[in-house]
C-alpha cells in the first residue's frame, strides 16, 4: 500500500514538509510506502501526481497557512488535480495537514477538507486538529503536541487503509460512483 503526501508550500523542505515527514514516518512504521511530492502549480506537476494516484491507496494534502487559508499554489494545484484526476481520489483514504507560525490553521484545514469530502475520500483524523506550529522545521519538531498529532494521523491512516484493504479482500467493494447530477437553481 502507498500514500502520497502532497506538500503545497512554496518551500520544498520547510515546515509543511516536516509535518508530512512525521506522518510518513508513522506510516512507514506500519509497513505503508510513502512518497512526499512538492505540489507545484504547474500542469506537469498535476499530471505527475495524477499518474501516481493510479497506484496509491491514500493521500495527505498539506499546506502552510497564508492569509488564513491554504497557499495559493496548493489551491491552484488541487483545483487542477480535481479537474484532471478527481475520480482517482474516490474511496481512497484522505487526510489534511496545516502548518502555521501562529493562526489560520482551522480555516486552512476546512478548505483542504472540502477536497477530501467532495471526492468521496474516506476522511482520516487524529487526536486533535491536524496542525503543527512553528516558523522553521526545527520549531515544528519542537511542537510536541503537533508532532504527536502528525504521528497519530499516520497511525490512524495506516489502520484505515488496512481496514479498507481487508474489506476488499473479503469481497466488499466500494460503491459505484454515480454520474454527478448538477441542479441549476436559476430558471
Amino acid at each position: 500500500m502507498k500514500v502520497l503526501l502532497l506538500n503545497g508550500s512554496r518551500r520544498e523542505k520547510g515546515c509543511t514538509y516536516t509535518a508530512l515527514s512525521i506522518v510518513a514516518e508513522a506510516l512507514a512504521k506500519n509497513g505503508i510506502e510513502t512518497e512526499i511530492l512538492h505540489a507545484l502549480p504547474t500542469a506537469e506537476s498535476v499530471s505527475a501526481v495524477a499518474e501516481k494516484l493510479k497506484t496509491a491507496e491514500g493521500v495527505v494534502f498539506g499546506s502552510p497557512v497564508y492569509w488564513a487559508s491554504p497557499s495559493g499554489e496548493m489551491v491552484w494545484f488541487l483545483d487542477h488535480l480535481a479537474g484532471k484526476a478527481g475520480a482517482l481520489l474516490a474511496h481512497k483514504a484522505g487526510a489534511v495537514v496545516a502548518s502555521a507560525r501562529r493562526a489560520g490553521t482551522t480555516a486552512t484545514l476546512d478548505v483542504l477538507q472540502k477536497y477530501v469530502a467532495y471526492h468521496q475520500m474516506v476522511s482520516v483524523s487524529s487526536n486533535y486538529w491536524t496542525m503543527v506550529h512553528g516558523n522553521t522545521p526545527d520549531e515544528v519538531r519542537r511542537d510536541e503536541e503537533g508532532v504527536q498529532i502528525m504521528r497519530v494521523l499516520g497511525e490512524n491512516m495506516a489502520w484505515v487503509m488496512k481496514c479498507l484493504e481487508a474489506g476488499k479482500k473479503a469481497g466488499i467493494e466500494p460503491p459505484a460512483t454515480e454520474k454527478k447530477i448538477m441542479t441549476n437553481f436559476i430558471r
